[in-house]
Protein backbone atom coordinates (compact mmCIF):
# COMPACT_ATOMS: atom_id res chain seq x y z
CA UNK A 1 0.00 0.00 0.00
CA UNK A 2 1.61 3.39 -0.79
CA UNK A 3 0.61 6.68 1.16
CA UNK A 4 0.41 9.72 -0.47
CA UNK A 5 0.84 13.24 1.41
CA UNK A 6 0.14 16.29 -0.58
CA UNK A 7 -0.29 20.22 0.85
CA UNK A 8 -1.82 18.38 3.85
CA UNK A 9 -4.19 16.13 2.28
CA UNK A 10 -3.99 12.28 3.24
CA UNK A 11 -5.00 9.58 1.17
CA UNK A 12 -4.13 5.67 0.30
CA UNK A 13 -4.12 4.36 -2.67
CA UNK A 14 -3.99 0.38 -2.34
CA UNK A 15 -4.90 -2.60 -4.85
CA UNK A 16 -8.75 -1.10 -5.32
CA UNK A 17 -7.74 2.13 -6.08
CA UNK A 18 -7.76 5.19 -3.54
CA UNK A 19 -9.74 4.77 -0.60
CA UNK A 20 -10.81 8.22 1.45
CA UNK A 21 -8.49 7.79 4.78
CA UNK A 22 -10.33 10.61 6.09
CA UNK A 23 -12.80 12.21 3.81
CA UNK A 24 -13.33 15.70 6.27
CA UNK A 25 -9.27 16.10 6.30
CA UNK A 26 -9.49 16.69 2.55
CA UNK A 27 -12.65 18.87 3.28
CA UNK A 28 -10.68 20.66 5.35
CA UNK A 29 -7.94 21.56 3.40
CA UNK A 30 -9.30 22.57 0.90
CA UNK A 31 -10.13 19.86 -1.66
CA UNK A 32 -14.02 18.91 -2.67
CA UNK A 33 -16.76 21.17 -3.90
CA UNK A 34 -17.05 23.41 -0.92
CA UNK A 35 -14.59 26.39 -1.35
CA UNK A 36 -15.84 30.03 -1.93
CA UNK A 37 -15.30 32.37 -5.09
CA UNK A 38 -11.45 32.68 -3.94
CA UNK A 39 -10.84 28.85 -4.84
CA UNK A 40 -11.88 29.06 -8.37
CA UNK A 41 -9.66 30.17 -11.58
CA UNK A 42 -10.53 32.70 -13.90
CA UNK A 43 -11.81 30.41 -16.18
CA UNK A 44 -14.01 28.66 -13.16
CA UNK A 45 -12.12 25.72 -12.57
CA UNK A 46 -11.07 25.06 -9.02
CA UNK A 47 -7.94 26.39 -7.78
CA UNK A 48 -6.40 24.34 -5.96
CA UNK A 49 -3.45 27.24 -4.74
CA UNK A 50 -6.15 29.53 -3.64
CA UNK A 51 -8.06 27.13 -1.42
CA UNK A 52 -4.45 25.89 -0.18
CA UNK A 53 -4.07 29.67 0.85
CA UNK A 54 -7.82 30.38 1.72
CA UNK A 55 -8.37 27.07 4.36
CA UNK A 56 -6.32 27.69 8.08
CA UNK A 57 -3.55 25.36 8.47
CA UNK A 58 -1.18 24.95 10.81
CA UNK A 59 2.51 25.85 10.74
CA UNK A 60 4.81 24.11 8.35
CA UNK A 61 5.96 20.84 10.55
CA UNK A 62 3.22 20.82 12.57
CA UNK A 63 -0.16 19.25 12.61
CA UNK A 64 -3.57 19.55 13.87
CA UNK A 65 -5.28 16.05 15.44
CA UNK A 66 -8.79 16.51 15.93
CA UNK A 67 -11.18 14.20 18.40
CA UNK A 68 -14.27 16.13 17.97
CA UNK A 69 -14.01 19.30 20.10
CA UNK A 70 -10.60 18.34 21.31
CA UNK A 71 -7.48 19.07 18.98
CA UNK A 72 -3.79 18.61 19.86
CA UNK A 73 -0.93 20.98 18.26
CA UNK A 74 1.28 18.00 17.42
CA UNK A 75 4.93 18.30 15.57
CA UNK A 76 5.31 16.23 12.97
CA UNK A 77 7.78 13.23 12.73
CA UNK A 78 7.84 12.21 9.12
CA UNK A 79 11.55 11.51 8.59
CA UNK A 80 13.74 8.83 9.76
CA UNK A 81 16.00 11.26 12.18
CA UNK A 82 12.56 12.84 13.70
CA UNK A 83 10.89 9.90 14.36
CA UNK A 84 14.33 8.60 16.10
CA UNK A 85 14.35 11.43 18.21
CA UNK A 86 10.65 12.09 18.88
CA UNK A 87 10.19 13.65 22.53
CA UNK A 88 13.53 12.70 23.97
CA UNK A 89 15.30 14.79 26.05
CA UNK A 90 11.86 17.18 26.84
CA UNK A 91 11.29 17.94 30.61
CA UNK A 92 7.84 18.67 29.46
CA UNK A 93 4.77 18.16 27.01
CA UNK A 94 2.49 20.68 27.53
CA UNK A 95 -1.52 19.79 27.18
CA UNK A 96 -2.76 20.10 23.66
CA UNK A 97 0.73 19.21 22.27
CA UNK A 98 2.33 16.32 21.21
CA UNK A 99 4.35 14.52 18.62
CA UNK A 100 2.62 12.60 15.28
CA UNK A 101 4.64 10.12 13.74
CA UNK A 102 4.13 9.53 10.18
CA UNK A 103 5.42 6.60 8.73
CA UNK A 104 5.65 5.91 4.44
CA UNK A 105 4.15 2.20 5.30
CA UNK A 106 1.68 0.55 7.48
CA UNK A 107 2.79 -1.94 9.54
CA UNK A 108 3.13 -3.53 12.48
CA UNK A 109 5.80 -1.24 14.98
CA UNK A 110 7.32 -1.11 17.95
CA UNK A 111 8.03 2.03 20.45
CA UNK A 112 9.75 2.94 23.25
CA UNK A 113 10.83 5.78 26.05
CA UNK A 114 15.03 5.56 25.52
CA UNK A 115 15.88 9.47 27.02
CA UNK A 116 12.14 10.67 27.11
CA UNK A 117 11.52 11.89 30.76
CA UNK A 118 8.34 12.66 30.47
CA UNK A 119 5.14 10.18 30.34
CA UNK A 120 3.42 9.75 27.75
CA UNK A 121 0.37 8.12 26.15
CA UNK A 122 0.57 6.52 22.51
CA UNK A 123 -1.96 6.32 20.41
CA UNK A 124 -2.03 4.15 17.07
CA UNK A 125 -4.01 4.51 14.43
CA UNK A 126 -5.73 2.09 11.52
CA UNK A 127 -5.62 3.61 8.21
CA UNK A 128 -9.23 5.22 8.50
CA UNK A 129 -7.03 7.28 11.48
CA UNK A 130 -9.31 4.97 14.23
CA UNK A 131 -7.33 4.16 17.34
CA UNK A 132 -6.20 0.76 17.36
CA UNK A 133 -4.59 1.12 20.57
CA UNK A 134 -3.51 3.60 23.45
CA UNK A 135 -0.28 2.46 25.97
CA UNK A 136 0.72 4.43 28.86
CA UNK A 137 4.13 4.53 28.29
CA UNK A 138 6.67 5.53 31.31
CA UNK A 139 9.57 7.53 31.25
CA UNK A 140 12.98 6.17 30.34
CA UNK A 141 11.51 2.76 29.49
CA UNK A 142 13.24 0.81 27.09
CA UNK A 143 10.62 -1.79 26.95
CA UNK A 144 9.31 -2.50 23.08
CA UNK A 145 5.61 -1.48 23.17
CA UNK A 146 3.42 -3.05 20.27
CA UNK A 147 1.15 -0.59 18.07
CA UNK A 148 -1.70 -3.45 18.10
CA UNK A 149 -1.84 -3.61 14.24
CA UNK A 150 -0.72 -2.32 11.23
CA UNK A 151 0.19 1.39 11.43
CA UNK A 152 2.02 4.67 9.52
CA UNK A 153 0.49 7.30 11.95
CA UNK A 154 0.82 7.68 16.06
CA UNK A 155 0.56 9.80 18.30
CA UNK A 156 2.23 10.53 21.88
CA UNK A 157 0.77 13.25 24.00
CA UNK A 158 0.59 13.79 28.04
CA UNK A 159 -0.26 10.70 29.72
CA UNK A 160 -3.58 11.13 31.01
CA UNK A 161 -4.63 12.86 27.89
CA UNK A 162 -7.00 10.05 26.48
CA UNK A 163 -8.47 9.44 29.43
CA UNK A 164 -9.77 12.50 30.40
CA UNK A 165 -11.36 13.05 27.16
CA UNK A 166 -13.09 9.86 26.84
CA UNK A 167 -11.05 9.18 23.66
CA UNK A 168 -10.52 5.69 23.74
CA UNK A 169 -9.40 2.72 21.15
CA UNK A 170 -11.98 3.23 17.89
CA UNK A 171 -12.18 6.65 18.36
CA UNK A 172 -11.49 8.52 14.85
CA UNK A 173 -9.10 11.51 13.83
CA UNK A 174 -9.10 14.06 11.87
CA UNK A 175 -5.53 15.25 10.66
CA UNK A 176 -4.67 18.19 9.19
CA UNK A 177 -0.76 18.92 7.98
CA UNK A 178 0.85 21.75 7.52
CA UNK A 179 2.39 22.71 4.67
CA UNK A 180 5.30 21.17 2.60
CA UNK A 181 5.81 18.26 4.80
CA UNK A 182 7.74 14.65 2.97
CA UNK A 183 7.70 11.18 4.35
CA UNK A 184 10.69 8.99 3.92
Amino acid sequence: MTRMFAEGRWALAGRGGVLAAATAIAAACGAGSGGGAGGKAEDGAADPAAAARETPRPAPGMAWVVFGADTILAEVASLPEQRERGLMNRDSVPDGTGMLFVFPESEERSFWMRDTRVPLDLACFDETLAIVSISRMQPLDETLIGSGGPTAVALEVRQGWFAERGIEVGARAKVVFGPGMTVR
